[in-house]
C-alpha cells in the first residue's frame, strides 16, 4: 500500500472489503455519554488549580486532530506542590485500617464501573483506539484492579512480605499513553492499598482521563492529599522523579525514558520499578491450531494498532506450515475493520500521534529499504487524523531493524524456524524480555520452551489476557519489578 492510498482516502464504513461476506452498517457510540470541559487544571491536594507558571497544552482526538481541550502544564513548581500534599496526606491515610482504605478503593471501583460508558468515550477520544477495546477491556480491568487490591488492604501481613509490612511514603508515578486509565489503575490501586499516597503524571497526548479519575476521587470521597494528578510533559516528569521527597518511582513506558530514570534515582533510596518496551516473540509450532493461532497472532499485533509494549511484534513460524499460516493470516487481515474508534464494528483505530505516526513510517520503510517484503490488505484509511494499514513483512532477518527495534505499530515482522530450540534462540534474541507467546497441541512442549524463553509473562495458545491477580513485568531493557497480583505489592511496601 503506498503512502497516498493510506492518507487521501476516507473510510466508508458499510463498504464491504475484500472476501467479506456481508457490509457493516456504521454503528457509532455517542459522544454525548461524556462531556469534555474547555479546560482542565492540575489536581492538587483534592483541588482542581492552574499551573504556577500559567502554562497550557492542548489534548487532540488522534482519529480527527479535533482539540478536545486545554489543560494546565504542570512544571517543577506544581510538582513541589503536589509532592508536598501527598506528604501531608500520608500521616492520616497510612494511619487508617487496612479496612478502612479497602473502603475507599471498592467506592472508586464501584464509580468506575458506574461511568464506564463515560470513561470508554472519553478514552477512544483522547487516545484513538477503538471502542470496543476501552469498553470491553480497558474498563473492565481498571475496575478490577481496584476491586482486587481493596481486597489485599487489610490482609498485607499475609502477603509474604513479614508479619507487619509498612508503606514507603509518597510515590511518584508516570504513565504511558497507550492504555491510559489501566496504567493509572495498576500504579495507583497498589499503592493506595499498601497506605502510600501519590502523585501520578500521565502522558501528554492522553491526559483527559487521569483528570476525570481525579474527580472519581472526589465523588468517592477520597481525602485531600491522596491522590494528585499533574498532566504535563516529560520536565514535570523528570522533576517527579528527582524531587527528594518522593519514596517511590514507577515508570511504564521507552526504554529510553526508563535508562535515565535508573541514573537519576541511582545512589538515592527511591524503591523504583520500571516496565519498558518489549519486541515480543509470538511462536507457532507445527502441530498449533492454525485458526485458533492467527486470531491469537492478530490480537497479539493489532490489538490497540499494536501500540502495546508487550505486542508479539514478531511472529516465529515453523517452516512446514508457515505457507499456511500466512494465508490464513494474509485472509483474515482483509476482514480487519480500519476507521471511526468509536464506530463499534472498528477492528484498528488510530495512531496516537503524528510523532508515533512517524516513526512507524518510518521504520517499515527501514524495512522495506533493507530488503524484506512488505504486504498489507486493501483499505481505505480516513483523510484526517494519523492513520497506518496492519501491515505484514516476510522475509525478515534478524539483521533487520524492525526485527530488532520496538515499532510500537501495528507491524509484524515474520520469520521462520525448524526445530524448537531454533525458536529459542531467535525469540531470546532480543535485549528485551517482557513477553512471548507459544501455540502448540502439546502441554510438554509449552512448558519446555516457556522454561527457556527469557520473557516476563508467556501466554500457552492465546495472547494479550490480563488478570489483575497475575504478575506482569520483563527482563533485561524490559525493565524490572512486577505489576499486579501479590507481587504488584512489594514495590510500594518498605520490605
Amino acid at each position: 500500500m503506498t503512502k497516498n492510498t493510506q492518507k487521501n482516502h476516507a473510510q466508508q464504513s458499510g463498504q464491504p472489503r475484500p472476501g467479506s461476506a456481508f457490509a457493516y452498517a456504521p454503528a457509532p457510540e455517542s459522544r454525548s455519554v461524556v462531556d469534555i470541559a474547555p479546560s482542565y487544571g492540575l489536581f492538587i491536594d483534592g483541588e482542581f488549580t492552574e499551573a504556577s507558571d500559567g502554562r497550557v497544552f492542548k489534548t487532540v482526538s488522534p482519529s480527527t486532530e479535533e482539540v478536545l481541550s486545554e489543560v494546565a502544564r504542570a512544571g517543577e513548581a506544581d510538582v513541589d506542590r503536589a509532592v508536598r500534599a501527598a506528604r501531608r496526606a500520608f500521616t492520616s491515610w497510612s494511619a487508617l485500617p487496612g479496612s478502612e482504605r479497602a473502603k475507599y478503593l471498592f467506592r472508586i471501583a464501584r464509580i468506575v464501573q458506574e461511568r464506564s460508558r463515560e470513561l470508554a468515550v472519553l478514552e477512544t477520544l483522547d487516545n484513538g483506539k477503538p471502542i470496543k477495546e476501552t469498553r470491553d477491556a480497558d474498563l473492565p480491568l481498571v475496575a478490577a484492579h481496584f476491586f482486587y487490591y481493596a481486597g489485599w488492604a487489610d490482609k498485607l501481613s499475609h502477603a509474604g512480605y513479614g508479619p507487619d509490612p509498612r508503606p514507603l511514603g509518597v510515590a511518584g508515578q508516570v504513565i504511558p499513553w497507550n492504555f491510559p486509565l489501566l496504567m493509572l489503575a495498576w500504579k495507583i490501586a497498589p499503592a493506595l492499598a499498601a497506605g502510600n499516597t501519590v502523585v501520578l503524571k500521565p502522558a501528554e497526548t492522553t491526559p483527559l482521563s487521569a483528570l476525570f479519575f481525579a474527580d472519581i476521587c472526589r465523588q468517592a470521597g477520597l481525602p485531600k492529599g491522596v491522590v494528585n494528578i499533574l498532566p504535563g510533559y516529560g520536565d514535570a516528569g523528570a522533576a517527579l522523579v528527582a524531587h527528594e521527597d518522593v519514596d517511590k518511582v514507577a515508570f511504564t513506558g521507552s526504554t529510553g525514558v526508563g535508562k535515565q530514570i535508573a541514573r537519576s534515582v541511582a545512589g538515592t533510596k527511591k524503591k523504583v520499578t520500571l516496565e519498558l518496551g518489549g519486541k515480543g516473540a509470538n511462536i507457532v509450532f507445527d502441530d498449533a491450531p492454525i485458526d485458533q493461532a492467527v486470531e491469537g497472532i492478530v490480537n497479539g499485533i493489532f490489538f490497540n494498532q499494536g501500540q502495546v509494549c508487550c505486542a508479539g511484534s514478531r511472529l516465529l513460524l515453523q517452516e512446514s506450515v508457515a505457507d499456511e499460516v500466512l494465508d490464513a493470516l494474509k485472509r483474515r487481515l482483509s476482514t480487519l475493520r480500519v476507521g471511526d474508534p468509536l464506530d463499534k464494528n472498528t477492528d484498528v483505530g488510530a495512531i496516537n500521534s503524528a510523532e508515533q505516526l512517524a516513526r512507524i513510517t518510518a521504520l517499515a520503510e527501514a524495512g522495506e529499504a533493507e530488503g524484506a517484503e512488505r504486504w498489507s490488505p486493501e483499505c481505505e484509511l480516513p483523510s484526517s487524523g494519523y492513520w497506518f494499514a496492519p501491515t505484514l513483512f516476510t522475509g525478515v532477518t534478524q539483521a533487520h531493524r524492525i526485527a530488532r527495534e520496538e515499532i510500537f505499530g501495528p507491524v509484524l515482522s515474520v520469520l521462520t524456524f525448524r526445530t524448537p530450540a531454533e525458536a529459542v534462540e531467535k525469540a531470546n534474541n532480543t535485549p528485551y524480555g517482557l513477553s512471548a507467546g507459544i501455540w502448540t497441541e502439546k502441554g510438554s512442549r509449552i512448558l519446555s520452551v516457556a522454561n527457556q524463553l527469557r520473557a516476563g509473562v508467556v501466554w500457552a495458545n492465546t495472547f494479550n489476557k490480563f488478570d489483575p491477580t497475575s504478575p506482569f513485568g520483563g527482563y533485561k531493557e524490559s525493565g524490572f519489578g512486577r505489576e499486579g497480583g501479590r507481587h504488584g505489592l512489594e514495590g510500594y511496601l518498605d520490605v
